[in-house]
Protein backbone atom coordinates (compact mmCIF):
# COMPACT_ATOMS: atom_id res chain seq x y z
CA UNK A 1 0.00 0.00 0.00
CA UNK A 2 1.78 3.26 -0.77
CA UNK A 3 2.36 6.35 1.31
CA UNK A 4 0.65 9.11 -0.60
CA UNK A 5 1.66 12.91 -0.41
CA UNK A 6 0.76 15.56 -2.05
CA UNK A 7 3.27 18.70 -2.17
CA UNK A 8 1.89 22.03 -1.92
CA UNK A 9 2.29 25.48 -0.78
CA UNK A 10 0.03 28.70 -0.97
CA UNK A 11 2.59 31.24 -3.10
CA UNK A 12 3.86 29.69 -6.16
CA UNK A 13 7.42 29.81 -7.29
CA UNK A 14 8.63 27.98 -4.22
CA UNK A 15 10.32 25.51 -5.89
CA UNK A 16 7.64 22.43 -5.29
CA UNK A 17 7.95 20.93 -8.42
CA UNK A 18 12.02 20.65 -7.85
CA UNK A 19 11.32 19.42 -4.49
CA UNK A 20 9.26 16.45 -5.90
CA UNK A 21 11.63 15.13 -8.49
CA UNK A 22 14.16 15.58 -6.28
CA UNK A 23 12.96 13.77 -3.21
CA UNK A 24 11.25 11.46 -5.27
CA UNK A 25 14.70 10.32 -6.97
CA UNK A 26 16.19 9.96 -3.66
CA UNK A 27 13.44 7.69 -2.80
CA UNK A 28 13.99 5.55 -5.92
CA UNK A 29 17.73 5.58 -5.27
CA UNK A 30 17.04 3.81 -1.66
CA UNK A 31 14.98 0.99 -4.18
CA UNK A 32 11.81 2.66 -3.16
CA UNK A 33 9.10 2.36 -5.86
CA UNK A 34 7.79 5.66 -6.93
CA UNK A 35 4.72 6.99 -8.83
CA UNK A 36 5.60 10.92 -9.08
CA UNK A 37 2.51 12.69 -10.29
CA UNK A 38 2.08 15.96 -11.98
CA UNK A 39 -1.08 18.06 -10.90
CA UNK A 40 -0.20 21.42 -12.45
CA UNK A 41 -2.82 20.53 -15.73
CA UNK A 42 -2.03 23.37 -18.05
CA UNK A 43 1.34 24.27 -16.84
CA UNK A 44 3.22 21.17 -16.44
CA UNK A 45 6.69 21.27 -15.93
CA UNK A 46 7.89 17.92 -13.63
CA UNK A 47 8.70 16.23 -16.93
CA UNK A 48 10.76 18.75 -17.99
CA UNK A 49 12.62 18.79 -14.57
CA UNK A 50 13.23 14.94 -14.82
CA UNK A 51 13.98 14.95 -18.24
CA UNK A 52 11.68 12.69 -19.64
CA UNK A 53 9.40 15.25 -21.45
CA UNK A 54 10.39 13.76 -24.98
CA UNK A 55 8.69 10.12 -23.44
CA UNK A 56 5.19 11.40 -23.34
CA UNK A 57 2.41 9.93 -25.51
CA UNK A 58 -0.49 10.02 -23.05
CA UNK A 59 -0.91 11.79 -19.74
CA UNK A 60 -3.50 12.11 -16.86
CA UNK A 61 -6.34 14.09 -18.56
CA UNK A 62 -6.33 11.27 -21.75
CA UNK A 63 -6.65 8.66 -18.67
CA UNK A 64 -9.41 10.01 -16.64
CA UNK A 65 -11.40 10.39 -20.20
CA UNK A 66 -10.40 6.81 -21.10
CA UNK A 67 -8.35 7.64 -24.15
CA UNK A 68 -5.77 5.17 -22.72
CA UNK A 69 -4.80 2.85 -20.27
CA UNK A 70 -3.31 4.62 -17.23
CA UNK A 71 0.09 1.60 -17.68
CA UNK A 72 0.09 3.56 -21.16
CA UNK A 73 0.61 7.54 -19.48
CA UNK A 74 3.43 5.72 -17.17
CA UNK A 75 6.42 6.83 -18.22
CA UNK A 76 9.63 4.74 -16.35
CA UNK A 77 12.52 6.99 -15.10
CA UNK A 78 15.96 6.73 -17.55
CA UNK A 79 17.96 6.04 -14.46
CA UNK A 80 15.53 4.26 -11.89
CA UNK A 81 13.80 1.42 -12.97
CA UNK A 82 11.31 1.36 -9.65
CA UNK A 83 10.82 5.51 -10.72
CA UNK A 84 7.51 6.09 -13.07
CA UNK A 85 6.03 9.71 -13.71
CA UNK A 86 2.25 10.33 -14.94
CA UNK A 87 2.51 13.32 -16.01
CA UNK A 88 -0.59 16.00 -17.02
CA UNK A 89 -1.84 17.61 -19.72
CA UNK A 90 -0.36 20.81 -20.92
CA UNK A 91 -3.04 22.75 -23.23
CA UNK A 92 -5.61 21.60 -21.09
CA UNK A 93 -7.42 23.42 -18.08
CA UNK A 94 -7.11 21.86 -14.15
CA UNK A 95 -11.50 22.11 -14.07
CA UNK A 96 -11.03 19.32 -17.07
CA UNK A 97 -10.23 16.93 -14.69
CA UNK A 98 -12.87 15.60 -11.74
CA UNK A 99 -12.19 15.29 -7.97
CA UNK A 100 -13.65 12.22 -8.31
CA UNK A 101 -11.93 11.05 -11.58
CA UNK A 102 -8.31 11.93 -9.74
CA UNK A 103 -9.38 10.03 -6.17
CA UNK A 104 -10.25 7.02 -8.93
CA UNK A 105 -6.99 7.07 -10.42
CA UNK A 106 -5.05 7.43 -7.28
CA UNK A 107 -6.69 4.36 -6.01
CA UNK A 108 -5.76 2.32 -8.78
CA UNK A 109 -2.41 2.92 -8.34
CA UNK A 110 -2.16 2.91 -4.26
CA UNK A 111 -1.31 -0.53 -4.46
CA UNK A 112 1.68 -0.12 -7.49
CA UNK A 113 4.37 1.61 -5.29
CA UNK A 114 5.66 2.36 -2.21
CA UNK A 115 5.46 5.82 -2.49
CA UNK A 116 2.96 8.05 -4.22
CA UNK A 117 4.21 11.83 -4.49
CA UNK A 118 1.74 14.98 -6.13
CA UNK A 119 2.64 17.80 -7.26
CA UNK A 120 0.16 20.43 -6.21
CA UNK A 121 -0.44 23.85 -8.08
CA UNK A 122 0.04 26.96 -6.69
CA UNK A 123 -3.44 28.64 -5.07
CA UNK A 124 -6.26 26.61 -2.84
CA UNK A 125 -8.83 26.23 -6.02
CA UNK A 126 -9.63 23.11 -8.45
CA UNK A 127 -5.97 21.66 -9.01
CA UNK A 128 -5.62 22.19 -5.32
CA UNK A 129 -8.82 20.06 -4.58
CA UNK A 130 -7.68 17.56 -6.93
CA UNK A 131 -4.15 16.84 -5.80
CA UNK A 132 -5.28 16.86 -2.03
CA UNK A 133 -8.07 14.49 -2.42
CA UNK A 134 -6.40 10.94 -2.45
CA UNK A 135 -3.50 11.92 -0.28
CA UNK A 136 -2.22 10.56 3.13
CA UNK A 137 -0.10 13.37 4.02
CA UNK A 138 1.05 16.52 3.28
CA UNK A 139 4.56 18.65 2.56
CA UNK A 140 4.13 22.34 2.73
CA UNK A 141 7.07 24.25 1.06
CA UNK A 142 8.18 27.44 2.28
CA UNK A 143 10.93 30.46 1.39
CA UNK A 144 12.11 31.75 3.99
CA UNK A 145 9.74 35.13 2.82
CA UNK A 146 6.87 36.66 4.86
CA UNK A 147 4.83 36.29 1.33
CA UNK A 148 5.28 32.95 1.33
CA UNK A 149 4.94 32.08 4.97
CA UNK A 150 1.54 33.89 5.18
CA UNK A 151 0.12 32.13 2.49
CA UNK A 152 1.08 28.82 3.49
CA UNK A 153 -0.40 29.37 6.64
CA UNK A 154 -3.95 29.19 4.71
CA UNK A 155 -2.99 25.80 3.17
CA UNK A 156 -2.13 24.28 6.07
CA UNK A 157 -5.50 25.74 7.58
CA UNK A 158 -7.24 24.02 4.73
CA UNK A 159 -5.92 20.86 4.97
CA UNK A 160 -6.60 20.79 8.70
CA UNK A 161 -10.10 21.36 7.68
CA UNK A 162 -9.96 18.27 5.23
CA UNK A 163 -8.70 16.26 7.90
CA UNK A 164 -5.36 16.26 7.71
CA UNK A 165 -3.06 15.12 10.56
CA UNK A 166 0.51 14.69 9.00
CA UNK A 167 1.42 17.92 7.64
CA UNK A 168 5.65 18.92 7.67
CA UNK A 169 7.42 21.83 6.37
CA UNK A 170 10.28 21.72 3.88
CA UNK A 171 11.92 25.43 3.93
CA UNK A 172 13.46 25.30 0.33
CA UNK A 173 16.36 28.43 -0.43
CA UNK A 174 17.59 29.13 2.91
CA UNK A 175 20.85 31.43 2.79
CA UNK A 176 22.28 30.88 5.93
CA UNK A 177 24.80 33.84 5.42
CA UNK A 178 21.09 36.12 5.32
CA UNK A 179 19.87 34.48 7.92
CA UNK A 180 23.13 35.64 10.01
CA UNK A 181 23.17 39.09 8.82
CA UNK A 182 19.19 39.39 10.08
CA UNK A 183 18.04 40.05 6.64
CA UNK A 184 16.26 36.54 5.84
CA UNK A 185 14.12 34.59 8.34
CA UNK A 186 15.50 31.82 10.19
CA UNK A 187 13.92 28.29 10.33
CA UNK A 188 13.00 27.95 13.60
CA UNK A 189 10.45 31.29 13.51
CA UNK A 190 8.96 29.49 10.11
CA UNK A 191 8.17 26.98 12.08
CA UNK A 192 7.12 28.42 15.23
CA UNK A 193 4.70 30.63 13.42
CA UNK A 194 3.25 27.87 11.19
CA UNK A 195 3.06 25.15 14.27
CA UNK A 196 3.78 21.76 12.15
CA UNK A 197 6.88 19.71 11.99
CA UNK A 198 9.90 20.57 10.36
CA UNK A 199 10.68 17.76 7.48
CA UNK A 200 13.83 19.00 5.74
CA UNK A 201 16.10 22.34 5.07
CA UNK A 202 16.84 23.17 1.83
CA UNK A 203 20.02 25.94 1.31
CA UNK A 204 19.65 28.36 -1.84
CA UNK A 205 22.37 26.71 -4.49
CA UNK A 206 22.70 28.12 -8.09
CA UNK A 207 23.75 24.37 -8.65
CA UNK A 208 19.87 23.32 -8.51
CA UNK A 209 19.06 25.77 -11.41
CA UNK A 210 21.72 24.38 -13.03
CA UNK A 211 20.37 21.02 -12.96
CA UNK A 212 16.83 21.68 -13.39
CA UNK A 213 17.86 23.69 -16.73
CA UNK A 214 19.21 20.15 -17.77
CA UNK A 215 16.73 17.76 -16.84
CA UNK A 216 18.55 16.22 -14.05
CA UNK A 217 17.98 16.50 -10.09
CA UNK A 218 20.42 17.43 -8.00
CA UNK A 219 20.33 14.22 -6.11
CA UNK A 220 22.09 12.47 -9.17
CA UNK A 221 25.45 14.69 -8.86
CA UNK A 222 27.37 13.25 -6.18
CA UNK A 223 29.44 16.49 -5.93
CA UNK A 224 26.88 18.56 -4.77
CA UNK A 225 26.49 19.00 -1.27
CA UNK A 226 23.30 20.61 -1.35
CA UNK A 227 21.85 17.02 -2.90
CA UNK A 228 22.25 15.56 0.53
CA UNK A 229 19.57 17.55 1.80
CA UNK A 230 16.46 16.28 -0.58
CA UNK A 231 18.40 12.42 0.32
CA UNK A 232 17.88 13.50 4.03
CA UNK A 233 14.27 14.81 3.35
CA UNK A 234 13.60 11.26 1.27
CA UNK A 235 15.10 9.06 4.23
CA UNK A 236 12.85 11.05 7.09
CA UNK A 237 9.96 10.12 5.14
CA UNK A 238 11.25 6.11 4.73
CA UNK A 239 11.02 6.84 8.94
CA UNK A 240 15.05 6.34 8.56
CA UNK A 241 16.63 9.58 12.05
CA UNK A 242 18.44 11.77 10.30
CA UNK A 243 19.61 14.76 12.82
CA UNK A 244 18.64 18.03 11.44
CA UNK A 245 21.24 21.02 11.07
CA UNK A 246 21.05 23.59 13.89
CA UNK A 247 21.77 27.90 13.57
CA UNK A 248 21.09 30.14 15.05
CA UNK A 249 20.31 34.14 13.76
CA UNK A 250 19.26 37.47 14.40
CA UNK A 251 15.67 38.43 13.08
CA UNK A 252 14.81 40.71 15.46
CA UNK A 253 12.73 42.85 12.57
CA UNK A 254 11.46 39.91 10.41
CA UNK A 255 9.66 38.40 14.04
CA UNK A 256 7.97 41.68 14.49
CA UNK A 257 6.73 41.00 11.21
CA UNK A 258 5.26 37.97 11.69
CA UNK A 259 3.79 38.89 14.93
CA UNK A 260 1.72 41.51 13.03
CA UNK A 261 0.39 39.39 10.54
CA UNK A 262 -0.13 35.79 12.83
CA UNK A 263 -1.04 38.06 15.66
CA UNK A 264 1.48 36.39 17.91
CA UNK A 265 1.93 37.66 21.13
Amino acid sequence: MAEIIVITSGKGGVGKTTITANIGTALAAMDKKVILIDGDTGLRNLDVLMGLENRIVFNLVDVVEGKCELEQALIKDKRYEKLFLLPTAQTRDKEDIKTEQMLGLIDELRDQCDYMLIDCPAGIEQGFENSVVGADKAIIVVNPEITSIRDADRVIGKLKKKAFSDIKLVVNRIDYEMVKNGDMLDVEDIISNLEIKLLGVVESDKRITISTNRGEPIVLNEDAEVGQAFKEIAMRIAGIEVPFRSFEGNNNVFIDKLKKLFSVK
